[in-house]
């Protein structure tokens, strides 16, 4: 009870930094709805594969990051683009905040995306000699109908398991909300944050994950309901020795502190919403200095065990979408690329 009035404060709350705060990140959003939003990430998107930022209502001063760098428009991605989505494409348009955030599946040339390296010394991935899929976290703001604001994270996918999850999206986040169980745009937004609270603290409890709650990162199930069955002395979906850790519910995730050593997560921008469809669109920063090589996982029965954890230190700049309904979240589709320690996004001048 004392979590749900607590809540029901805390929505008050951003109500109201959302009538001063997210209203100025989009003082022209009553220009372009969602049709509006929708129709320019699709003709940007186009315009990516073309080659051609002229194909897109680009603002002259417009402002463009990918892989959390500065870039002149018609760089980076828009050079190596070869096909654009067909069957994986999830939109958030938030004519409110004057913003769309999209994960899509796409191509690009390979030696723009080389394969990552192998986990845990395995042989690499062969080059294939023609295109090659990549998931992309897309940002756009939209001002007086033109974007002013582009901001990319690109991840190579190349392993097939990983492929079959992002063929197409889940149904529920294609689907529409019921009008009894939608909630208020400044509560998802809310609710969107506490997730990342959630793994910092190491608390189940601090955010409303739904008894059927699952997540996906990079097309790999890392928590929660839809988990393919586990292969016998395969390398454990979620990391460690095999036979070890296998993908638990959300909520029970992280109450087992399997993701402490994210010591915090930086540059939070949880700014766009989609009350209809119950979407929340969050671009972030996972600090992750592994200073120690294990994790202490605590056990449902209160044991302990030792999980290995032999990375160099990294962040991970991420972008997550989160199905919520009745309050709670349900769905969770999230993508990322490694970087340095402690980078900028290349929007903030800071770290935090």
């Amino acid at each position: 009870m004392k979590k749900l009035v607590g809540m029901a404060v805390m929505g008050t709350l951003v109500c109201a930094l959302t009538t001063g705060v997210v209203g100025q990140r989009g003082p022209s959003a009553a220009a372009c709805d969602r049709a509006c939003l929708t129709g320019i990430a699709d003709a940007y998107l186009a315009a990516l594969v073309a080659h051609d930022p002229t194909k897109a209502p680009m603002a002259p001063n417009a402002k463009f990051t990918e892989q959390a760098q500065v870039l002149p428009v018609g760089g980076g991605l828009w050079k190596s683009a070869t096909e654009g989505p067909t069957s994986f494409k999830i939109p958030v348009p938030d004519p409110v905040a004057g913003q769309i955030g999209l994960i899509v599946m796409m191509k690009a040339s390979a030696s723009a995306f080389p394969a990552p390296p192998a986990r845990g010394g395995g042989p690499a991935t062969a080059e294939p000699a023609g295109p090659v899929a990549i998931q992309l976290a897309l940002r756009l703001k939209v001002q007086n109908r033109q974007i002013t604001e582009a901001e990319h994270i690109i991840a190579r996918i190349a392993n097939p398991g990983q492929l079959a999850n992002l063929q197409t999206p889940r149904p529920a986040f294609m689907a529409i909300v019921p009008p009894a169980e939608r909630s208020p745009r400044s509560l998802m937004l809310l609710i969107g944050n506490s997730y990342y609270d959630s793994i910092v603290q190491s608390d189940g409890d601090a955010a409303p994950y739904a008894d059927d709650c699952g997540r996906r990162e990079n097309g790999m199930h890392t928590a929660g309901a839809g988990a393919p069955p586990p292969v016998p002395g395969a390398a454990p979906r979620g990391g460690g020795p095999p036979g070890g850790f296998q993908p638990q519910g959300c909520r029970e995730q992280m109450f087992s502190r399997g993701l402490s050593y994210i010591t915090s997560i930086d540059l939070r921008r949880v700014w766009i919403a989609d009350e209809e469809k119950g979407l929340v669109f969050g671009l972030t920063m996972f600090r992750q200095p592994m200073e120690e090589k294990s994790v202490t996982i605590l056990n449902p029965d209160g044991t302990t065990a030792q999980r290995p954890m032999s990375f160099n230190p990294f962040d991970l700049e991420a972008g997550h979408i989160f199905k919520i309904r009745g309050g709670k979240v349900h769905e969770i589709e999230a993508m990322g690329f490694q970087l340095p320690l402690n980078s900028k996004n290349g929007w903030s001048n800071f770290t935090r």
